[in-house]
């Protein structure tokens, strides 16, 4: 966003950005007009969304990004129309029409193209550039503007190529006609009607391949070629398209996946693609044309009946075809990068598990079962690896382990999902039963390890555990995502995590803005203790970034634990926007506000400046100085009560006037007596919210606040983890059988369940409809259900579900 942009940064267009984006938003005109005001002030979306609600009707921060995305779109084909409105001075300078039609001012990038394409000088290479070099637009111009004709045999010259026979003459005419007809604003409007009318069909088939095998002195080579004569190497399993071999839908009514998987199919080679328009459509246009062009002379409609088809079959439907298949990935694209996004969120406010020391292991065979021991603040207290899988594990392995647990008082154990996952969980649960561990109660829990490998070799991991061994990084990734589940996937790359479809089918660019967005909620969301929180996570707060994120730690290793916000305006580089941004997303806990100076120091500044007198006399010229900067000091020093909540500093003096109206002191924030009186009272929200002169929701917002006890985690109120003492076999479960489990990655055409078989069973979209939904929420990533079995192929593995209630 750039300042200043709004909706007067161009007079000659008849559209402002909020009358369009609060149509595509179906959102009221004035908060979208906030907003983009906002937004072109520099505010943060976190910030907008949980400090702003007065000025934008209470908007989450899902529409704000979305308000943001189609408000760039905008403002990019506005400056892209203003360069090709500089580029053909001669299109403002043409009849009322095209005034009229330049003066609406484009909304998309393919409005501004079609709007410009009469103006744009064709290649020298196409066919209708070529007949106008040989002087033949008059003549195909005076075929669709006059009534009586034109005699297009005096343009017959038999010594000149392209003019040599009538045919020639007739051919180059009707390329030029197609061209005016496929420039045509109003045809290609009517097309796009059409479009949107007609029942367009997505068609894919199988390509047959020829394999052939070709034998070197170092190894075989498989090298596949398509009939085309195209040959392609490591090719992929074709099995894996058999739904798309012969596949027919509507591109009405195709699913965002199925778009995906055809287009993944076409770019390996294993299916071929069509777009199957009706005949109709071509009729239609005719029509339209012969409406659109009336003056044709009776003795001239062959020729501009051949022209309209040629315009057609060379030139539009090509492009209409392009159209349809870049709406359908761009749409597909996007509900993918949704989905994405949604599942991103729910694993991000995955509860912490707190309090617990925690063994994390990253299974393996050959190389052994690398583990860390973590504490229950993160501090790691052991690492090793263990060769369980070996015929000797029983033996040293297995008392390896169990001295380990016993030493550290460890219960609690997380298992990466990846290889050899399944044998390490079997393992465990053998021994649990066994009362190998005994008197620990241990219990363990399944954690993704998706990206883990990432970030252990990262720059990040590097500095973070610098003396470590990059196998042994991936243990203690996987217990810290246990603990805490934000705190160390904010580390890795979120397309990396593993918890969408598609992800590598989808524009790289905009899936890691929108799932750098989620961080950034899910960061701001939770909120941050200034004094414990890590540089990862302190750059993801609004109003910061990296470089911002490394000054306030450099402060805070140079002067201690922070004592209150307002310290964080001592920072330099840390302006006052940065401040605002940021400053109701941090906490200042009273457990982390270690080395706060004595009551006489922060209440006495005085007393400790007298000292100062003490010094000899060539000092006391600069003792005023002195002087201010440590009454300035200590007043920075001074600890605020309100700064452990979630109220912005802007609003202090009305939460100050709250408190003092309930008879209160903020000495007792956070105190159950606090807590109840702020509950029990009578004041009516709206009422009082006009009695301090600020919006309701503000007011809202600082009453949650402080009926919260501090510390608290919204987290909390998600899904925990899911911890077992035993395995189930994929052999034990049986069609009909009622099971639990836990989503772990939803799609467009599903979701995959973990029922604790190692693998993840199938719940089709099919299975999981209303009246198993009994009118609840959609199924999201980490939500308990009960279903049933209706399905198992034991030898691929495949498990089918079907949904019978939400827990």
């Amino acid at each position: 966003m750039t300042e200043g942009s709004g909706d007067t940064d161009d007079v000659n267009c008849s559209w402002e950005y909020s009358d369009v984006l609060s149509q595509k938003l179906s959102w009221e005109r004035w908060a979208v007009s906030n907003t983009v005001d906002l937004l072109d002030k520099g505010n943060t979306i976190p910030f907008i969304a949980r400090y702003r609600k007065e000025q934008t009707n209470n908007m989450q921060s899902e529409t704000l990004r979305r308000l943001s995305d189609i408000y760039d779109d905008l403002r990019m084909v506005r400056q892209k129309d203003h360069h090709r409105c500089e580029g053909y001075p001669e299109a403002r300078q043409t009849d009322t029409t095209t005034q009229v039609c330049l003066c609406r001012c484009p909304k998309t990038k393919a409005e501004v193209e079609q709007l410009y394409a009469p103006y744009k000088t064709g290649s020298k290479r196409s066919l209708a550039e070529r007949a106008r070099e040989l002087g033949l637009e008059d003549l195909a111009i005076g075929v669709l503007t006059r009534p009586n004709g034109v005699n297009i045999n005096a343009a017959v010259n038999p010594n000149k190529k392209g003019l040599a026979t009538l045919n020639e003459v007739e051919t180059g005419i009707q390329h030029i006609i197609a061209d005016i007809i496929y420039k045509n604003k109003e045809t290609m409007d009517y097309m796009r009607q059409l479009r949107q009318q007609g029942n367009i069909v997505l068609q894919s088939t199988r390509i047959k391949l020829k394999v052939k095998a070709e034998t070197s002195n170092n190894r075989d080579k498989v090298k596949v070629k398509v009939k085309a004569g195209e040959e392609i190497k490591n090719a992929v399993d074709p099995d894996k398209f058999r739904l798309y071999f012969d596949f027919r839908n509507s591109v009405k009514s195709i699913r965002p996946h199925q778009v995906l998987a055809v287009n993944r199919g076409e770019s390996l080679k294993v299916l071929r693609v069509k777009i199957d328009i009706p005949d109709w459509v071509s009729q239609q246009l005719k029509t339209f044309c012969h409406r659109r062009w009336p003056a044709v002379a009776p003795r001239h409609h062959k020729l501009f009946d051949s022209s309209i088809d040629d315009a057609y079959n060379r030139l539009i439907l090509p492009i209409m075809v392009s159209n349809i298949r870049s709406d359908l990935t761009k749409e597909a694209e996007k509900a993918s990068i949704d989905v994405f996004a949604q599942n991103l969120k729910q694993l991000l406010l995955t509860p912490p598990v707190r309090g617990r020391v925690v063994m994390g292991v990253d299974p393996g065979f050959k190389n052994g079962c690398k583990f860390a021991v973590t504490s229950a603040t993160g501090n790691i207290l052991d690492t090793g690896v263990a060769y369980l899988h070996t015929r000797n594990y029983r033996g040293t392995e297995t008392d390896m382990i169990r001295h380990t647990l016993l030493q550290h008082r460890c219960d609690t154990i997380a298992i990466g999902n990846g290889t050899a996952c399944r044998e390490t969980e079997c393992f465990f649960s053998d021994h649990i039963k066994q009362g190998t561990f005994s008197p620990l109660s241990v219990v363990y829990c399944i954690v993704s390890e998706a990206g883990a490998s990432i970030y252990s070799a990262s720059p990040e991991a590097e500095k973070e555990l610098p003396d470590m061994d990059v196998t042994l990084r991936g243990a203690v990734s996987i217990a810290k995502r246990l603990q805490d589940p934000l705190a160390e996937l904010v580390k890795i790359e979120p397309r990396h995590i593993g918890v969408g479809m598609y992800q590598h089918d989808v524009s790289e660019s905009k899936l890691k803005t929108s799932l750098e967005g989620v961080v950034e909620d899910c960061v701001n969301f939770t909120g941050i203790d200034l004094n414990t929180t890590s540089e990862v996570l302190l750059m993801r707060i609004a109003g910061l970034g990296k470089v911002k994120a490394h000054k306030i730690m450099e402060w805070r290793n140079a002067h201690g634990p922070f004592l209150n916000r307002a310290q964080l305006n001592s920072i330099k580089g840390l302006g006052p926007k940065a401040f605002e941004q940021c400053a109701g997303f941090v906490r200042i806990l009273p457990e982390t506000r270690a080395g706060t100076p004595e009551k006489n120091e922060i209440n006495n500044p005085e007393e400790k400046v007298s000292t100062g007198r003490k010094r000899k006399a060539g000092n006391e010229a600069g003792g005023s100085k002195v002087k201010k900067a440590r009454l300035k000091k200590d007043a920075e020093a001074q600890v605020e009560n309100l700064d452990m909540t979630s109220i912005h500093p802007e609003s202090y003096h009305v939460a100050d006037a709250v408190i003092l109206k309930l008879g209160l002191s903020k000495d007792c924030i956070g105190q159950d007596s606090f807590i109840s009186r702020v509950k029990s009272s009578m004041y009516d929200v709206e009422s009082l919210a006009k009695e301090q002169n600020v919006g309701i929701p503000t007011m809202q917002l600082i009453l949650d606040a402080l009926t919260q006890p501090i510390g608290q985690d919204i987290r909390d109120e998600f899904e925990k983890p899911l911890f077992r003492q035993s395995v189930t076999t994929m052999e034990s479960v049986n069609v009909g059988m009622t099971v639990t489990g836990r989503i772990s990655n939803t799609t467009h055409f599903g979701a995959f369940v973990d029922i604790g078989v190692g693998r993840d069973a199938l719940l089709h979209t099919s299975r999981m409809g209303p009246t198993q939904m009994n009118g609840k929420r959609p199924l999201s990533l980490g939500d308990r259900i009960e279903v049933s079995v209706i399905s198992i192929d034991r030898n691929k593995g495949h498990i089918g579900l079907k949904l019978l209630k939400l827990l």
